[in-house]
């Protein structure tokens, strides 16, 4: 069964072809980094004209690449929430006109639960139910994956999400947007030990993650440091703010990886592609004897392969939208469907 799936949830305007939810026949992601890292972050307005403009081309490369015409598609995915609500619009709309033109089963799918589908690609023996970590730009939680739909929330922060975190601790040190993959490269020279940052417990809620404290306390750090005009050390900045991150992160999962009884952790999001939380999650799950998946890097950031292959989970239990169908902002993985 071919899915053809969409993503533009945020800044990448992204198309997949996928047989069987397994396998990838094309990943066409067109990403909007360059424009939007002179503002420091996403602007919703631009996102969405972007995703405007380059939604049908990148749609088309997606199917030449995969060597495959429209007519072959058996459904069409596509995110519908959550995200950035206009740029959500763009290919919900665009979606709903390809299967009203074409015929073709409309696949409403959720950015989340793509996410986790990650690992189906990268690990075609991976079945629920599992315990996966979710760590993204916007999202963090836990989730017990108990089938390819019913998801339920183990753990989620409490204010931010690791990623804002990790963008905001990238301007203090001076590195350019998105701050992951710039404050990674510079964490690995430095010492994890140079800085003191906080660790954070939640009160009855052990699963539960904030950021809110450690990305003050980075700000602090530099500007206390500025103040007495100090030089900081920036390497050593960034490895104590990511080993802190792993350090909130990794044990939570694993603990909760535990107490599940699946025996089983897979890590999905953008944030999942950071080196220190990655060895940090290995040596939790070595020490404890759970099996770990994490995806490689390409599939860690937004791509239309993870829509396309939750897609057609969705689609064989018979989940299907409509002409009506709209995008939402916000929506929970334990939520039931909007459509």
């Amino acid at each position: 069964m071919l899915i053809l799936g969409i993503e533009s949830s945020c800044d990448e305007t992204a198309a997949s072809v996928s047989r069987d939810g397994r396998e990838i026949l094309s990943n066409v992601v067109l990403s909007q980094i360059d424009m939007h890292a002179i503002y420091g972050g996403v602007v919703p307005e631009i996102a969405s004209r972007s995703h405007m403009e380059a939604i049908h081309g990148v749609v088309q490369q997606a199917l030449g690449d995969a060597g495959v015409r429209l007519s072959d598609i058996d459904g069409i995915a596509v995110t519908y929430a959550p995200g950035l609500i206009g740029a959500l619009l763009v290919g919900v709309n665009f979606a709903k006109g390809l299967a009203y033109a074409t015929g073709k089963p409309l696949i409403p799918v959720h950015h989340i639960k793509g996410h986790i589908a990650a690992n189906y690609i990268a690990f075609p023996e991976l079945k629920p139910p599992f315990t996966c970590l979710v760590v993204s730009g916007g999202h963090s939680l836990i989730a017990d994956v108990k089938t390819y739909q019913d998801m339920e929330i183990l753990g989620s922060t409490r204010d931010d999400a690791a990623g804002e975190a990790f963008d905001k601790a990238g301007r203090v040190l001076g590195l350019p947007y998105p701050g992951g993959a710039a404050i990674d490269r510079l964490a690995r020279e430095g010492n994890p030990k140079t800085y003191r940052l906080p660790k954070v417990k939640v009160d009855g809620a052990p699963w539960d993650f904030s950021f809110s404290g450690l990305k003050t306390a980075v700000v602090n750090t530099a500007h206390r440091a500025e103040q007495k005009g100090e030089a900081i050390d920036r390497a050593g900045l960034a490895a104590s703010f990511c080993h802190a991150v792993a350090e909130e992160l990794a044990p939570r999962a694993v603990d909760a990886a535990l107490k599940s009884g699946h025996g089983i952790l897979a890590a999905a999001g953008g944030v999942a592609a950071n080196s220190f939380l990655r060895e940090a999650l290995e040596r939790g799950c070595r020490k404890h004897g759970i099996r770990l998946y994490v995806p490689p890097i390409a599939l860690c950031g937004d791509n239309g392969a993870m829509i396309a292959c939750q897609g057609y989970y969705d689609m064989l239990s018979g989940l299907r939208a409509g002409t009506d169908l709209n995008a939402y902002p916000t929506l929970g993985i334990d939520e039931a469907p909007r459509i």
